[in-house]
């Protein structure tokens, strides 16, 4: 069933982008200027941003001097991505790759500084996914090394309402989101150091979200 509805996503978002290829505009979102902030502070020397979509955070960090590689389930949108980066000239500050999110990440072990991730974990994944995305978010980052992501969360106005896929999933508008609750960000912290989790609304409705800031031990975990 899920894997139907990964499918469908992966073909709305398609859809959307090719489309509305700047739908977002360029202007990053505050949870990336937030990120920047974090990654810039503790000298963070490369950023990975998962589901980029068309790349106005991957260019925020590219703008604030970060070597950014930025995945995307959709080819589309990393094609806007790349033609954004070579107008404003920092093409080479940015490094793109078509990547499900539930496959393992195209990079080695403690390879990344910083990982930012605005709304990718609460897409249509199950929470056995997301654990194995958050695993694999620790696996490509150094020691000390940053994760930034937001979700959705069970106290926004969407959660129950519209098509139910279990798991805390719902399909609202053609829109696939898997809400978090404090429960499974605590889950997902464990073996980190949970920094913050910080409430926010962005958009219409307005969404209900959450920012969680997590770092890894100072010594990778041994391999299992």
């Amino acid at each position: 069933m899920l894997e139907e509805l990964h499918g469908a996503q992966r073909k709305h978002w398609q859809s959307v982008y090719t489309a509305h290829p700047e739908m977002y505009g360029w202007r990053p979102s505050e949870p990336a200027r937030y990120a920047a902030e974090v990654f810039s502070a503790s000298r963070a020397g490369s950023v990975l941003e998962l589901g980029a979509g068309h790349g106005r955070d991957s260019l925020h960090f590219a703008r604030e001097g970060f070597p950014v590689h930025a995945t995307d389930f959709s080819g589309t949108a990393l094609d806007r991505l790349r033609a954004q980066a070579s107008h404003e000239g920092v093409a080479e500050q940015v490094r793109t790759t078509v990547h499900d999110a539930r496959d393992p990440l195209p990079l080695p072990d403690a390879s990344v500084d910083g990982v930012f991730a605005h709304m990718l974990l609460c897409m249509a994944l199950s929470t056995q996914e997301i654990r194995a995305v958050v695993a694999e978010v620790e696996r490509v980052l150094r020691p000390r090394g940053t994760l930034v992501y937001t979700v959705r969360n069970t106290s926004d106005a969407h959660y129950g309402v519209g098509t139910t896929h279990g798991d805390d999933i719902y399909e609202h508008g053609g829109f696939a989101v898997h809400f978090f609750s404090r429960e499974l960000v605590d889950d997902l912290a464990r073996g980190w150091r949970l920094r913050e989790v910080h409430s926010f609304s962005e958009g219409e409705l307005p969404r209900r979200l959450w920012r969680i800031t997590q770092t890894t031990p100072r010594h990778p975990r041994p391999a299992s």
